[in-house]
């Protein structure tokens, strides 16, 4: 099969990815192979391609927000069968005994695996995974609008639902992109109101063309306090400024995986029982939630297709924020659509 391959990392404009020859991978007996039909891209790709984050393995095939058909399952999978869709996310294996895995948080197992990372991704023409890892998806939707939904989409979700809110509350959403795109309609399919915050003239109107209860800068006064909020740039200094528009009781989740120093100098600001707290992975009940979600919803946003020959062009624009919406690279035909 073709395969893109990371050996060594250098900057991405300098081309680390080489599409290469390999063999078609087996699946063992817990496992499923598929014939991946999309993948998406996610800035993580680049950061491991990169050098931010270590190289785990090497030859390594990067991607994880795969969709596609089952082509093979192992001998003892029953839950899936040939020509079924399917899609692989960011968790790729948990260990399944420690603390964290027996209480429903396995995106804290201290032995967690991730697709792309630790075992082969989705810039292949096939991917094995533990069947167990692998979510069935709806019918609605082509293969290229599902490949973003297995990690902005997911981890969009997680986030909202980390705020905890109910019908009737108030959710602040700070920057405006494809993660917060979704999370705007699952909470307005959820009677939640949804605030954008964000200094993009562009985002701003495409978050009210959205269905945006309110939408305004960061120097614009929101009316009334918010019950939860999401802070997506990684820019420490919005932690102070999220906060101060946040009611008592109110938590605010810190979606980026690293921030600029946060520092919190008025302590009125967490009293009233006000609370933060990051977001780390996704779970498979997430996904298993959201996708059965979006399946029912048809929730959509924007993506750009790329062909398969043109992964590293993908990963550069990505890098650069060249890309409307998510960055998808087609595989092969969907032929079921």
């Amino acid at each position: 099969m073709k395969a893109w391959i990371l050996e060594n990392q250098a900057p991405i404009e300098k081309f680390p990815l080489q599409l290469k020859e390999v063999p078609v991978p087996e699946p063992e007996a817990h496992e499923i192979r598929i014939k991946n039909i999309a993948c998406g891209v996610c800035r993580t790709d680049v950061h491991i391609a990169e050098g931010d984050l270590p190289l785990r393995r090497s030859p390594l095939i990067l991607g994880h927000e795969i969709v596609g058909v089952v082509d093979k399952p192992g001998d003892n999978v029953s839950h899936f069968n040939i020509g079924d869709r399917v899609g692989v996310a960011w968790l790729n294996k948990t260990c399944g005994k420690c603390k964290y895995c027996l209480s429903g948080r396995e995106n804290l197992c201290p032995d967690a695996r991730f697709t792309g990372w630790d075992a082969d991704g989705g810039y292949a023409e096939y991917t094995v995974v533990d069947a167990d890892f692998a979510y069935p998806l709806g019918q609605k939707q082509s293969f290229t609008q599902l490949a973003p939904l297995m990690c902005p989409g997911i981890a969009g979700y997680r986030a909202f639902r980390l705020t905890e809110l109910k019908p009737g509350d108030k959710l602040g959403l700070y920057g405006f992109g494809p993660t917060a795109t979704y999370v705007l309609q699952v909470a307005k399919h959820k009677n939640i109101s949804v605030y954008v915050i964000t200094r993009s003239e562009k985002n701003k109107i495409l978050a009210k063309q959205a269905g945006a209860d309110w939408v305004g800068g960061y120097d614009d006064t929101i009316p009334g306090m918010l019950e939860g909020s999401i802070i997506f740039p990684p820019v420490g200094k919005l932690v102070s400024h999220a906060l101060s528009q946040l009611d008592s009781g109110g938590r605010l989740v810190l979606g980026p995986v690293t921030m600029t120093p946060i520092e919190i100098n008025d302590y009125n600001l967490i009293w009233h029982e006000r609370s933060i707290i990051s977001l780390a992975h996704i779970t498979r009940k997430d996904a298993v939630e959201f996708l059965q979600l979006a399946d029912e919803i048809n929730l959509k946003a924007p993506f750009e297709v790329f062909s398969f020959n043109d992964t590293p062009e993908a990963l550069i624009r990505v890098k650069h924020g060249k890309v409307n919406g998510n960055a998808v690279i087609q595989i092969a035909e969907d032929e079921t659509i």
